[in-house]
């Protein structure tokens, strides 16, 4: 069962958090784009095997939250600490699929106190990141959505508005995996953009902005992984990010997409925390 809980912030916003579990282990899943925050249900027979309790949010915009224009990667640290509080949470471990994964992190290096391990699955980089080519290896779809980003709030809002109904750039292994356990996504995607793109410019904005902390100051273990076959993120970007965080462990999985990494990947993720 989720239990769903609305949450003032300092600053007068709601955040809609969630919870499902009572075991010790407390980890905080940072959904991807477009998604609500509901924990994820493919995970819940390997979390309960592990004695995990999932909590989770939807971020700014999405779902039950109240939106917050120009946030960027760093708000996510203020946000997951109100929420872990209102559930009566003090540590946690951290995993992020997608956009999800840089919350992931932020909540590492911002929460050092509290956040014992973060997970990235598929995660981006930071825009300015020194050395690696940002967007080699991004599908056109993406790369088009995300230059859109680059150029402003504007540009992207007239971009979603033209491309509304773009197929993202899945691999074929994507689309299988979405059609087996996987295919909860459309549970959390359709109420994520039933109001339309305004908390997905959002996030893509915050993906190409500053992110307001340095992956590098993680003190936490990381654990990155990746398909080498992903167009929507591709695995360069966590190969940055594992050459950056000090003691950080890189999985690649030869081959995979977006989507067809997680099942090889979420559960032994789970384990590792």
């Amino acid at each position: 069962m989720i239990t769903e809980v609305d949450l003032r912030t300092s600053d007068g916003r709601t955040l809609r958090g969630y919870s499902r579990g009572a075991g010790d282990r407390v980890v905080m899943w940072h959904h991807g784009t477009p998604n609500i925050g509901s924990p994820p249900a493919p995970l819940f027979a390997a979390a309960d095997r592990l004695g995990i309790r999932f909590i989770s949010y939807d971020r700014p915009g999405y779902g039950g939250s109240t939106p917050n224009p120009g946030r960027d990667i760093a708000s996510t640290g203020g946000d997951a600490a109100a929420v872990a509080d209102a559930l009566g949470v003090g540590e946690f471990a951290t995993l992020g699929h997608s956009g999800g994964g840089p919350c992931a992190l932020a909540c590492a290096a911002l929460l050092p106190d509290r956040v014992t391990a973060a997970v990235s699955i598929s995660g981006l980089a930071p825009f300015d990141a020194d050395g690696l080519d940002w967007f080699a290896g991004i599908g056109p779809a993406g790369e088009a959505g995300l230059r859109a980003s680059v150029a402003g709030r504007e540009a992207k809002e007239l971009h979603e508005k033209a491309n509304t109904g773009t197929a993202p750039d899945f691999l074929p292994a994507d689309w299988t995996a979405l059609e087996g356990e996987w295919g909860w996504f459309g549970s959390v995607v359709e109420p994520a953009v039933a109001a339309g793109p305004a908390p997905l410019i959002d996030d893509d904005l915050s993906y190409v902005n500053p992110w307001g902390f340095d992956p590098a100051t993680i003190t936490a273990r990381v654990l990155l992984a990746h398909g080498t076959g992903d167009l929507v993120v591709p695995a360069a970007h966590s190969s940055w990010l594992a050459a950056h965080i000090p003691g950080s462990t890189l999985r690649l999985v030869d081959g995979a997409g977006h989507i067809s990494v997680l099942p090889p990947t979420a559960v032994p993720a789970l384990e590792w925390i």
